[in-house]
């Protein structure tokens, strides 16, 4: 009999940083202002549901060019505050997992959760980061896919679309750390009390492969 999920929502780096198109970091793809109105959503049904909310706060020196320790770019959307405080509890973090040096991993074992649903920015960054290393910790990870978001980049090593990296992330995410869903589905399965559905590499790969020669 397969056992019920013991969620908490984590809500990674919601901050005000990712929101202004004239910041570094601002999110492209999927359009900011709807993997917002999703995030937001997906708190508002953990609190319907009893979901513990973890409010993930990314904080970097005062002279910092992102995250600046006290600037304005760096606090938490207000639509967050206002609805996740005080419905779970709040971290600062200074690397992209929300485990390193946290707490939180202590947080959630204290709690019992078995079950962390990953919501916020960036899907090529902190979320990637984050359901990696939940790995080795025992944490079944959830990704809400158009509650998150990714930027373009461009380095010595080629140049990506934010829809590239995001869409990749995504599909590489569900081979194996994480079980990616919209936001949507997983309503239905925190109401139902479900798992949601994951794939793994082996099937992945083979999946691939059939899906590579068929074109």
């Amino acid at each position: 009999m397969e056992t019920q999920p013991r969620r908490a929502l984590v809500v990674v780096d919601a901050q005000l940083e990712y929101f202004d198109e004239d910041r570094p970091l601002a999110v492209q793809y999927p359009p900011r202002d709807e993997s917002r109105a999703n995030l937001v959503e997906a708190i508002d049904v953990a609190i319907r549901n009893d979901v513990p909310v973890v409010t993930v706060r990314h904080e970097l020196p005062q002279d910092a060019p992102v995250f600046a320790a006290g600037s304005e770019a760096a606090a938490v959307h207000p639509a967050v505050l206002e609805r996740a405080t005080g419905k779970g509890t709040e971290i600062v973090k200074r690397f992209s997992s929300v485990f390193a040096d946290t707490g939180l991993t202590e947080w959630l074992r204290a709690h019992q959760i078995d079950t962390i649903t990953l919501v916020g920015y960036m899907t090529n960054n902190c979320v990637l980061a984050t359901a990696a290393s939940a790995e080795p910790l025992g944490f079944t990870v959830e990704v809400l896919r158009d509650a998150t978001g990714a930027v373009h980049l461009s380095n010595e090593a080629g140049s990506v679309s934010a829809r590239q990296v995001h869409d990749t992330l995504m599909v590489l995410l569900h081979s194996n750390f994480a079980a990616v869903a919209t936001t949507g589905d997983w309503t239905s399965a925190v109401s139902g009390a479900r798992a949601l559905p994951k794939n793994d590499l082996g099937n992945s790969a083979i999946q691939g492969r059939s899906a590579q020669s068929g074109r």
